[in-house]
């Protein structure tokens, strides 16, 4: 029996996985697809954000949220119990695409795979790692970017102790491909881009720059890369321990009335940023008067604002958004300033 393949997109927050995916269904020609979303927080954004942008023949069905915790953390819970019961169908998908919340370390996923539940019936065809370009130019996966590099420079082997680099190195060291997105906003020919994934990345793995997640789905499928039978090549800062905690993070929703300016709204989300430990802010906001739901995506000071859909008959329009940010930070402070 063939067994069904399945893509990981991994990357950090608000590096673009969630475009990368909606492309790529969107050029699917045809192809069955089965969508598994791991989301960080209560809200399912993400998958609402698929969902919205009505792409034919991406059935209800086959986007599956898996909404309890990060993914490397419950998989005996929660993904095995999912991807059995896709691969369970009578008319089973083609190829099954997961999206790790921002917070994942990709390793415990694709060990999963070896599970006896899995192993005879599927395998990863491909583990994809999408970065922010500019927020790697820029340094935000330490506190002091050069100290980091200098202290890697010396110790290969030292350990990272800011979990945002531990992610980025984690991400990038497990991936067969690197998407390189938001391109856009670089500078120069993309050569500091590609020294700062040097130390991290695989023998033989490739960079492709994209802009809005725009890949060809023949570059994402089909890498036939069996990422299960070679995890002693994908290392990880965490090799060795027995489980992975994200107390380093929190997330909350913050529920608002009708908002009728959505730019001072994006001011005070702003503010916010600034003065709070914040690293993404999602979600859903409507509009007094517009019929569409607003879309609005926020990754350190930069935001992003579309109306994707119609609120739909069964929905009450409202206003929730999703801040992810360092564990402790000052929820009443934060909801008073974006309120």
């Amino acid at each position: 029996m063939n067994r069904i393949p399945a893509t990981v997109v991994t990357g950090f927050l608000g590096a673009g996985k969630t475009s990368v995916i909606r492309h790529l269904l969107e050029n699917a020609n045809g192809r069955r697809i089965a969508l598994i979303i791991n989301e960080f927080g209560d809200l399912g954004i993400d998958r609402g954000i698929v969902e919205g942008c009505a792409i034919p023949g991406c059935a209800e069905e086959d986007v599956v949220e898996l909404a309890n915790g990060c993914i490397c953390c419950t998989v005996a819970d929660d993904f095995l119990p999912t991807i059995t019961a896709l691969l369970d169908r009578e008319n089973p998908p083609e190829h099954i695409v997961i999206e790790t919340s921002g917070l994942a370390l990709p390793k415990p996923l694709v060990k999963a795979f070896a599970w006896p539940e899995v192993r005879a019936r599927t395998t990863v065809d491909g583990v994809v790692t999408v970065i922010d370009a500019a927020a790697v130019i820029a340094g935000r996966f330490a506190d002091d970017p050069a100290a980091v590099a200098a202290a890697q420079a010396a110790d290969p082997t030292l350990d990272h102790d800011n979990p945002l680099e531990e992610l980025f190195v984690d991400q990038v060291s497990c991936a067969d491909l690197i998407i390189v997105n938001k391109a856009d906003l670089l500078a120069g020919d993309g050569s500091d881009i590609e020294a700062a994934l040097a130390p991290h990345r695989r023998p033989g793995v490739k960079s492709i720059h994209a802009t809005h997640g725009r890949i060809d789905p023949a570059i994402l499928l089909g890498l036939d890369a069996g990422a299960e039978d070679d995890l002693d090549t994908r290392p990880s800062v965490h090799d060795g321990e027995d489980e992975h905690d994200h107390d380093d993070f929190d997330s909350f929703i913050v529920s608002l009335g009708d908002v009728a300016d959505p730019d001072a709204l994006e001011t005070r989300l702003l503010s916010a940023v600034s003065a709070h430990d914040i690293y993404r802010i999602k979600g859903f906001v409507h509009v007094p008067g517009k019929a569409r739901r607003l879309v609005l995506q926020g990754v350190g000071a930069r935001f992003q604002r579309y109306f994707d859909r119609d609120w739909t008959a069964t929905e009450t329009p409202r206003t929730e958004l999703v801040v992810i940010g360092k564990s402790g930070m000052d929820r009443a402070a934060i909801e008073a300033m974006i309120a």
